[in-house]
Formats: C-alpha cells, sequence, structure tokens
C-alpha cells in the first residue's frame, strides 16, 4: 500500500488494540477510538484475581469450548493459537505460566504491567488514541460521528473523524461501568445488519429461596461440588447469592442453562454435594453415626458438610428420614432456576453480530470497509481464559482481512440507507 490508509478503530479493549497492533505493523495509520477515559478497563479486571488470558488444553479441545460458534472462528484461533499468545506476551517482557488447572497466566499474575508494556509498543508504532469519544454512528456524508470531550476543559462536543476502513470492537453489554454498554446494536441494526439479542453468559441464575436461608448464606461459597444438566457435568465452585446462585461450575453451563429457560420457562440443576464420594459411600458414612445426634451434626461428622450445605439440602424440600434417599439427595440436590442474572451483572455477553452478517475476513456485508471483531460477533464460551483468546484472535483476524481488503483496492462505500 503506497499511502497510509486511514484506519479508525472504535473501542480500546483487548480485540482494538490487537487489530490496531496487526494494522500499524502492516503500514498503517491507525486512531483507537475509545469512550472511557483510560484503556482496558475489563482487561484490567480481568486481571484483578490473576490474568487468565488463555488456556493450554489441546487446540482441538479449546475449539470445542466455543460450542455451534466453533467453525466461524476456528480459522482465527488456528492463526492465533495459546503459544502465540505466550510468544507475544515474552515478546512484551512478560512471561507466562501453565497453572495447575492449565490456564495460562502472567508470571506476575497482573494485567497491568502487560497492558502498560503493550500501549507503549502501540505509541512506538504510531497508534495515536482518544479517549472519552463515544460513537454515535454515521453523519450524512458518511463520516464517523462521536461525543467527546475537549482535552483540557472537559467541555462536551461533537466530532467527524473520516476513515479508509474502520474496525469495531466495543464489546458486548456485560460490565457496562468499564465502557461496554451495547448501545452500538440499533447503529448496525440501522444500516440493515443482523445482530443477535445481547444475553448474558458466564452469568448466576436466579432461584426462590426462603428468607431465611437468602440471609443467612448470601455470598458464601460452596465447594467442591459438581453440576449435572443437559448431560453435561462440571465440577468446580458455586457461591449462594441473595437471588440464587454463580459461580464457575455454573457459568460453564450458562449457555445451556439459559437456552433451557428460554424454551421451557426453567432449568432444573442438580448439584453432588460430595463428588468424591459415591452415594454408597455417604450411605455408609451416615450409617455409622450416632442416631441419637442430630441430622445437622450427623452431615457435619460424617461428610463434613458445611452449614451452607445442609441448608441446601433443606431447600429442596424436607430432609428424607431414610439414609438411602438422604444420601441419593446429597448426589443431586435439584436446584430449579428460571432465570438468569441480568445482563450488567454477567461476565460475558451472548448474542452479538451474526455470522451471516459478515464475510469470511469479518467485514460487515452491509457496510462494506467496516469490520468487527471481539465480543461484539456473535460467540461466547465459558470462563478460563477462552475469552480473551477468542478477543485477541478476531481483533487480529478483522485486521488481517481489513489489510487484505485495502490491498484489493476496497475503498469505504457505505450506503445512507439500509
Amino acid at each position: 500500500m503506497s499511502n497510509k490508509p486511514r484506519i479508525v478503530v472504535v473501542g480500546g479493549g483487548p480485540a482494538g488494540l490487537a487489530a490496531a497492533e496487526y494494522l500499524a505493523g502492516a503500514g498503517c495509520s491507525v486512531r483507537v477510538m475509545e469512550r472511557m477515559p483510560s484503556l482496558g478497563r475489563k482487561f484490567l479486571m480481568a486481571g484483578r484475581g490473576g490474568l487468565n488470558i488463555a488456556h493450554s488444553e489441546p487446540h482441538e479441545d479449546v475449539l470445542e469450548r466455543y460450542g455451534p460458534a466453533k467453525p466461524w472462528l476456528q480459522p482465527a484461533l488456528d492463526a492465533w493459537t495459546m503459544q502465540n499468545i505466550r510468544d507475544w506476551m515474552a515478546g512484551l517482557g512478560q512471561e507466562s505460566f501453565i497453572g495447575s488447572s492449565g490456564r495460562v497466566f502472567p508470571k506476575g499474575m497482573k494485567a497491568s504491567p502487560l497492558l502498560r508494556a503493550w500501549l507503549a509498543r502501540l505509541n512506538a508504532a504510531g497508534v495515536t488514541f482518544q479517549t472519552r469519544a463515544s460513537w454515535q454512528g454515521w453523519t450524512a456524508q458518511d463520516h464517523l460521528l462521536f461525543n467527546m470531550q475537549d482535552q483540557t476543559n472537559g467541555a462536551p462536543h461533537q466530532a467527524e473523524v473520516e476513515a479508509d476502513a474502520v474496525l469495531l470492537a466495543l464489546g458486548g453489554a456485560s460490565w457496562p461501568r468499564l465502557g461496554s454498554c451495547g448501545n452500538w446494536v440499533p447503529l448496525l441494526q440501522q444500516r440493515g445488519v443482523e445482530v443477535a439479542q445481547l444475553e448474558p453468559a458466564n452469568c448466576g441464575f436466579c432461584t426462590r429461596w426462603s428468607a431465611l436461608f437468602a440471609e443467612r448464606f448470601a455470598g458464601t461459597p460452596l465447594k467442591p461440588v459438581a453440576l449435572t444438566f443437559g448431560g453435561r457435568r462440571v465440577r468446580g465452585e458455586i457461591v449462594v447469592t441473595r437471588t440464587g446462585v454463580e459461580g464457575g461450575a455454573l457459568y460453564a453451563l450458562s449457555r445451556i442453562v439459559r437456552q433451557a429457560i428460554t424454551a421451557e420457562g426453567q432449568a432444573r440443576v442438580f448439584c453432588d454435594l460430595r463428588p468424591d464420594l459415591s452415594e454408597q459411600d455417604i450411605l455408609d458414612r451416615l450409617r455409622a453415626t450416632r442416631v441419637r445426634e442430630s441430622l445437622s451434626n450427623r452431615l457435619r461428622k460424617a461428610l463434613r458438610l458445611p452449614p451452607v450445605a445442609v441448608g441446601l439440602l433443606r431447600e429442596s424440600g424436607d430432609m428424607p428420614a431414610d439414609l438411602r434417599v438422604l444420601a441419593g439427595r446429597i448426589k443431586a440436590v435439584p436446584l430449579t432456576f428460571d432465570a438468569p442474572e441480568p445482563l450488567t451483572r454477567a461476565i460475558s455477553t451472548a448474542g452479538g453480530v451474526t455470522q451471516a452478517a459478515c464475510d469470511e475476513s469479518f467485514m460487515l456485508r452491509a457496510v462494506p470497509g467496516v469490520f468487527v471483531a471481539g465480543e461484539m460477533l456473535d460467540w461466547e464460551a465459558p470462563t478460563g481464559g477462552y475469552l480473551l483468546h477468542a478477543s485477541l484472535a478476531t481483533g487480529r483476524a478483522a485486521a488481517k482481512g481489513m489489510v487484505a481488503w485495502l490491498q484489493k483496492g476496497g475503498a469505504r462505500r457505505y450506503p445512507l440507507q439500509p
């Protein structure tokens, strides 16, 4: 490309920054526009407890984590694997390690050193950044329109920005206080872009606790447990909330639980309170306790069940007098969910720009020259590094597609009407 194409990347999260890095390396003039006062806020939040950026399981297994979106995302994920991510981190001076769970973390665990090194590389490559810039769509002249704040006095104003191509990486609609609020949905729909409804993913679900149980145990974790639903069994941790349950074991089932609620009005998930013991083991231990002791004491002494687990058993109905029935209940406590927690409380978002709305390079068919990446796309995955992995991979893939489109002589040609 003889002249530097002017590229605007809207969104300063992982997908947008990954795209900006690729585009700058390809010789483009790149400007990143971000509505928040600083870049990578959700990225930093994800790293508060240790930045899990990828997973080390075999690549074929990684692909399966994306469910129905696997065929769509596979080319991007094949081109930017877990090892590519680790090599990229090392190039930024941030060595990584694989934890006992197979998850990949920076050795320092935190996201902030990685983000600082990344932004320094982008600055050195000539990428410019504009914060407090909220995208409002297009003008009648096909310019990008932003609500902005003056950098010196904070005065609000509108600005028009021209570009030869645009990459949108605005995220979904979870954690809106960190920047992803989903206000891009109507802007794209007005241009004839198909957008699947945004829904909570990796989220908690609501159930009807008794007032006493909710008051006493809200915020209490329970581990290890195993949840079973739809033919799947997931071991991990859950946390009781005032309105229901959240936690990693439930997040891994969130897609099929959410779909069941949509189809049938509720979903019944079974919780194994002692996944390391068989039903017979539990029965034998219960029989070995003193009959005269309270049931709570027998459960505590025989099985080391904490008060929250005993409370969960009581929430599921009258405690069985027959020890064999009780053992069965302990292995499969029914939890009936009737709604997911609100989207704003979810870790990530399902739904977004559909595969049919994009070409193979993530360019919008209805708006040539506009590419989409990250959580704006209609895919979901469990926690464990898969969310960041796909965001980084699709950001790079969309940028690569944009470069190819520009090299073929692509020019921005937005229709004024859908």
